[in-house]
């Protein structure tokens, strides 16, 4: 069965659409608006139904025109008539896939981490100095990014490389949808470039690694006892292991039974280190539970480029040619200069929509 040959039935549509009153009511209730995690999951949920509501009218008025049309262009009598409808009827024609196809995404299931706020961390890997430089390169790319999005970048840890760049970074990205776009991020990201302490002008290859994960909440099962954890603070360091900070402030929180370890020494606070490197902590111990279940339930495709998995590469940075290629869905850019600035829309758009693709085929599979 190809995506086209699934029929959009109305009345399932307008079953659906039932429900935005009771959101309403919900929205309009003090309590909800109270309780930040009910208010913002209420909202997302009713600005979907409300997407599809606004999609399913495009639809059906299509539909409605197409029929009107058909008559129409059948009725010799009014010849002048017929051409105008044949007209209209290719234009119609031509439009209705893509709005068909526009809608079935909408109806799709919505996966419950996409609005959260994402944990980002990288990592220089192979090709020593250069590789530090780059995973410096990939954190300002992301800052600019967010900028750009209007989202709020907060640094939790960072380990900076005597020449620049970082050995390793981990921040926090606050905004709208902001895990459910940069979870394609994660993988390992190669480089192609001339080093600036290359002579010969050779072209090195280095490597970074990104890993995405969503961002707990409070109402999220995770129980995690003091009695689960070890707590080691230490003084704050900067490149090359200089004191930046005059007393133990830096905290270093390993989760016991999982062996997951998080640490934050960007603020000058021990309590506000603590509470950065706590809440890293619950994300990767929530990204590993979920894997867990999800691989005993024999449904391991999370999403296929969009888990916190590092393992993979995804994508290469060639400098010399300006040419930037996302491995997963065969995509080359030659604007590698706008994309380090932050422009990855060219990048997140195709992505997603792939995902989307894959998710249908799932849906329509089983």
């Amino acid at each position: 069965m190809f995506l086209h040959d699934l029929m959009i039935d109305s009345a399932y549509i307008e079953n659906i659409l039932t429900r935005i009153p009771a959101l309403e009511a919900e929205l309009s209730d003090p309590a909800t608006a109270s309780n930040h995690n009910k208010f913002r999951r209420v909202m997302q949920e009713h600005a979907g139904l409300k997407r599809i509501e606004k999609k399913a009218q495009h639809l059906f008025s299509l539909q409605t025109r197409l029929a009107e049309n058909r008559e129409l262009a059948a009725d010799e009598s009014e010849p002048e008539l017929a051409e105008m409808a044949k007209a209209e009827l290719e234009e119609i024609e031509a439009e209705l896939p893509g709005v068909e196809k526009d809608l079935r995404v909408s109806l799709l299931p919505p996966d419950p981490d996409d609005g959260r706020n994402a944990v980002i961390e990288i990592r220089a890997g192979t090709g020593g100095d250069e590789a530090a430089l780059f995973a410096g390169d990939l954190f300002r790319m992301y800052n600019r990014y967010s900028d750009g999005a209007g989202w709020k970048v907060s640094v939790v840890d960072a380990s900076a490389s005597e020449v620049g760049g970082y050995k390793e970074v981990v921040f926090t990205v606050e905004g709208s949808e902001a895990y459910g776009i940069l979870r394609y991020e994660s993988g390992t990201h190669r480089v192609q470039r001339v080093p600036s302490t290359e002579s010969q002008g050779r072209i090195h290859t280095s490597a970074a690694t990104v890993a995405v994960f969503p961002e707990a909440e409070a109402d999220d099962d995770i129980d995690i006892p003091d009695c689960d954890i070890r707590v080691d603070v230490y003084r704050a360091s900067g490149p090359g292991g200089q004191c930046v900070n005059t007393t133990d402030s830096a905290v270093r929180i390993t989760h016991i039974p999982t062996g997951v370890v998080a640490q934050s020494q960007d603020q000058k606070s021990q309590h506000r280190n603590r509470e950065k490197a706590m809440g890293v902590l619950k994300a990767r111990v929530l990204d590993q539970k979920r894997h867990d279940e999800a691989e005993k339930q024999g449904a391991s495709r999370r999403s296929m480029i969009g888990s916190g998995d590092r393992s993979g590469r995804i994508r290469t940075y060639n400098f010399p040619q300006n040419r930037l290629t996302d491995h997963r869905i065969g995509l080359t850019l030659y604007s590698l200069d706008r994309v380090m600035e932050g422009d990855l829309g060219e990048i997140v758009k195709p992505l997603r929509e792939h995902d989307l693709e894959e998710r249908m085929k799932d849906e329509l599979g089983s």
